[in-house]
């Protein structure tokens, strides 16, 4: 089992979750983190730390969609392993229904 990064972090991407990863399995995009799966070694402390609740296990339906978008951008995008500054609206896109379609291909900064 592994966790999975879902649709309410898009445009949220607050990174607390980074600081606390002991394998720093996760990877930045423009607006979306990922989780790499063959990486992440399923130890949960992520999840609580997510104020977007935006981390789910892989065996959560909500994570379905969502496994192999991590999987392909973990792929893709950078390593980031500290904690980085949340986009200055997150509070406004948190909990906002239908982001999906602005998920932004491009990486971030580490």
């Amino acid at each position: 089992m592994t966790y999975v990064v879902t649709e309410n972090c898009i445009r949220c991407k607050y990174m607390d979750c980074v600081e606390v990863c002991p394998v720093d399995c996760f990877y930045v995009g423009e607006n979306f983190l990922v989780i790499h799966p063959d990486e992440c070694i399923d130890c949960g402390v992520c999840e609580p730390e997510c104020p977007a609740e935006a981390i789910v296990p892989d065996s959560d339906d909500k994570a379905t969609a969502w496994a192999e978008i991590n999987r392909t951008y973990a792929q893709q995008w950078p390593n980031i392993t500290r904690k980085g500054e949340a986009p200055p609206d997150a509070e406004e896109w948190n909990g906002k229904p239908d982001k999906a379609k602005l998920l932004s291909p491009e990486p971030g900064k580490p």
